[in-house]
């Protein structure tokens, strides 16, 4: 696949005769004239479909929403490009070109419908056309990351035709689905909740079989989580962190909603574990707005802003995910990706307690006390984050 523009196929066109100099001056100078008054007369509009096709404008941001693009037979980087821009994933040709020319790769885009995020930043929509992951097959479904286990069935059963029920009486023992006995314990004391699924629905693209059972599908989900851990030793690496898989596990479903960006990831699940088993956190608690919604999400109700939560939401002693429960969360709260999941079994070492979203980028900022934190609220309030 070629990955330039393609160059001007007969650079002699374009020059001019001798004797032809003042005609097209004339005509160069009318010209000019018409276009001026054509972008007057289109504005802003027709300055940024120019901007789009011939400026290297980028996004800053990892993309949100998500939108199906096609890499048709035989597309160049500039074809591709155009079928990004024109659905909004790149906000130019070139800065997409550019990131294909700057990435060996590149070459290895496949064809076919792909899945990905609109407002992407160009390097990473390079990205997301090699991950395979990404691509979308008709009558097949996808599970992003992040989402819980009430969205994954909502979307299997509308994709098999089966009721959403059928998933949940599938789900009633993961052991019966293939989760090994190797995650049915915790270091804590605290015990695995057999019938409750939440953090095994790996996230990918799958393929219903056909007439396939909820159990059928649900096997196949939990499979692909199977072969993912192994790839990644994630029994291995967290036991060298003194936790069980399913604590790590655990970490990882609450990292992947918390964190936005890839740097992250790590960083926010030491947090999780210097809070739970470090002893010098008072409560010894995770205290995240993230697992109270969950516990609300579970009950068939909305998630809130931190500042719309009630004291009973937060601290109601019915509600095993509340607030100031000691340790590690009872159960995840998400079904992780590979990031988050590397990120909670590769957590590098640090003295922080407190995290913070400081920009509409998605950048963290990090405290060891209070007042660290208190700091990064105050940077988070003047770049306009809503948590003040």
């Amino acid at each position: 696949m070629e990955l330039r523009f393609e160059s001007n196929p007969d650079p002699g066109r374009w020059r001019h005769r001798r004797d032809e100099g003042k005609g097209r001056s004339v005509i160069a100078f009318v010209m000019v004239l018409l276009l001026v008054g054509a972008l007057g007369a289109g504005g802003w509009y027709g300055y940024d479909r120019f901007a789009g096709r011939f400026l290297a404008a980028d996004f800053d941001g990892p993309g949100t929403g998500e939108v199906i693009v096609e890499v048709k037979k035989n597309d160049s980087a500039s074809a591709i490009a155009e079928t990004l821009h024109g659905a909004g994933v790149v906000k130019s040709t070139r800065a997409f070109v550019n990131a294909a020319n700057e990435n060996p790769d590149s070459t290895g885009i496949q064809v076919g419908q792909y899945k990905i995020r609109k407002e992407m930043k160009a390097s990473d929509a390079v990205l997301a056309l090699l991950d395979l992951k990404n691509k979308y097959v008709e009558g097949a479904v996808t599970i992003p990351e992040g989402w819980t286990k009430m969205q994954v069935f909502t979307e299997l059963a509308k994709a098999s035709g089966l009721k959403y029920e059928d998933f949940e009486k599938a789900a009633s023992d993961i052991t019966k689905l293939g989760v090994t006995a190797a995650w049915l314990k915790r270091t804590d004391g605290k015990k695995v909740d057999k019938s409750n699924i939440e953090g095994f629905l790996y996230p990918a693209t799958y393929e219903l079989p056909k007439n396939a059972t909820a159990e059928d599908i649900l096997k196949l989900l939990v499979k692909n989580f199977n072969a993912e851990m192994k790839k990644l030793d994630f029994e291995a690496k967290a036991a060298k962190l003194k936790i069980s898989p399913y604590e790590a596990l655990v970490a990882a479903s609450i990292t992947q909603v918390e964190a936005l960006l890839k740097v992250d990831m790590g960083p926010v699940a030491r947090v999780l574990y210097n809070r739970a088993y470090s002893g010098d956190f008072p409560c010894g608690c995770l205290q995240l707005d993230s697992t109270v919604n969950y516990w609300l999400r579970l009950n068939g109700k909305q998630g809130k802003s931190s500042e719309k939560l009630t004291i009973d939401e937060m601290h109601g002693e019915d509600n095993p995910y509340r607030y100031n429960a000691p340790g590690m969360s009872i159960g995840p709260i998400s079904n992780p990706g590979e990031v988050a999941l590397t990120g909670a079994i590769e957590a590098p070492k640090s003295d922080y307690f407190f995290f913070v979203t400081i920009d509409a980028k998605g950048t963290m900022a990090y405290g060891k006390t209070f007042d660290e934190h208190n700091a990064n609220i105050q940077i988070a309030c003047r770049n306009g984050i809503p948590i003040c």
